[in-house]
């Protein structure tokens, strides 16, 4: 199998994947809407966007549902990696968000428990997953531990206050 589907199907939701961004997504994820209190937390798709297109270690993914975007984040291999592991076969996890209007449907689990096939796929030499969440953001950190992502007890402050630094061997 060549192109092998990074999805997953339960009689309760719909199929969910995780896909390289395509412009085709620009429209919806144009839309994607959070509250202040999660937005304090993520980078929106659109900001988001546009450092992608600046930087070439900056490299977004789009989680839908029967091909509609309902999630968004992107995988970064730059300079500001070595703040959070010091090996050089892993990826920085950021700005992970579901938009709004699909929340508490299982999108964000199904895709995180997605990432490691979809990352073995496109990036074959990474081995670790890498991310920080804010101390403040109870519900992420309780949804990235369920995923498999382990908090050794590392820190760093980030823009909004101390980030928990969590890590997933691949």
């Amino acid at each position: 199998m060549n192109n092998p589907t990074f999805a997953s199907q339960s009689s309760s939701t719909a199929n969910v994947e995780l896909v390289p961004y395509h412009c085709e997504h620009h429209a919806i994820l144009h839309t994607f809407y959070l509250p202040e209190e999660q937005k304090q937390f993520t980078g929106m798709p659109d900001e988001m966007l546009t450092l992608a297109k600046e930087d070439p270690h900056r490299h977004p993914v789009v989680i839908t549902a029967t091909r509609r975007p309902v999630g968004f984040f992107i995988l970064y291999d730059g300079d500001e990696l070595a703040d959070y592991t010091n090996t050089s076969e892993a990826l920085l996890l950021r700005a992970f968000s579901i938009h709004y209007a699909d929340q508490g449907q299982g999108f964000a689990k199904k895709g995180l428990l997605l990432l490691p096939q979809f990352i073995a796929r496109h990036f074959p030499h990474i081995r670790e997953i890498v991310l920080g969440v804010n101390a403040r953001n109870l519900s992420a950190q309780s949804l990235y531990r369920k995923c498999g992502f382990i908090d050794e007890g590392n820190t760093k402050m980030g823009q909004h206050g101390l980030q928990h630094i969590l890590k997933m061997s691949l």
